[in-house]
């Protein structure tokens, strides 16, 4: 029986939605199609209806879940200019660390992204030079256009890698993982 072009939009909207929740909790190599195809109530062969492969799927996925992480950003900001200090607050909180499954994709795919191919690779660096965007503009304009993209891009790669120290660590040793977070924003923020 073949579906209306608004249900199969949905279908696909749902088949994102899924993988890009499950992505981020468990890893794209923790996932499997059927499993998101049922998390999305619907057939593995659905699934390959919308996504050639299951990297494009990890592709597209990332996108949308970095979509709704903008959006979260704007929700956020609500219409004001945060500053630098209010960035580092916010990238480097618990909140970050323990919203695994509906926070920012980067810092869950981080390390998988090079090994799904070119189609991942690709979403995961359009996603970081928009998210350096956001924290280049909440810098200081008396500093050099260089200095502010330097700063902005060391911020988010250190808050990468400490949010996934800081998960990592967490289970065993819940004062460590906080003293990650506590001291890498404190190490940005003396930089910038």
């Amino acid at each position: 029986m073949r579906v209306s072009k608004e249900k199969a939009e949905q279908n696909k909207g749902n088949l994102l939605d899924a993988a890009s929740r499950l992505f981020r909790a468990r890893g794209v190599d923790g996932v499997g199609v059927a499993e998101v195809a049922k998390e999305a109530g619907l057939t593995h062969g659905a699934l390959y209806a919308h996504f050639p492969s299951k990297d494009a799927l990890a592709a597209a996925a990332f996108t949308q879940g970095f979509a709704g992480s903008l959006a979260s950003i704007e929700a956020w900001a609500a219409g004001r200019s945060p500053s630098f200090s209010d960035y580092l607050d916010a990238l480097f909180s618990v909140r970050a660390r323990d919203r695994v499954a509906a926070g920012c994709p980067m810092a869950a795919s981080a390390s998988e992204a090079s090994r799904h191919g070119p189609a991942l690779s690709e979403s995961f660096a359009s996603a970081f030079e928009d998210e350096v965007a956001l924290i280049e503009a909440s810098l200081d304009r008396a500093l050099p256009a260089a200095e502010r993209r330097r700063t902005a891009v060391a911020t988010l790669a250190a808050q990468i890698g400490a949010i996934a120290v800081a998960r990592a660590v967490s289970a065993h040793d819940n004062a460590l993982s906080e003293e990650v977070l506590k001291a890498t924003r404190a190490v940005i923020a003396r930089g910038a």
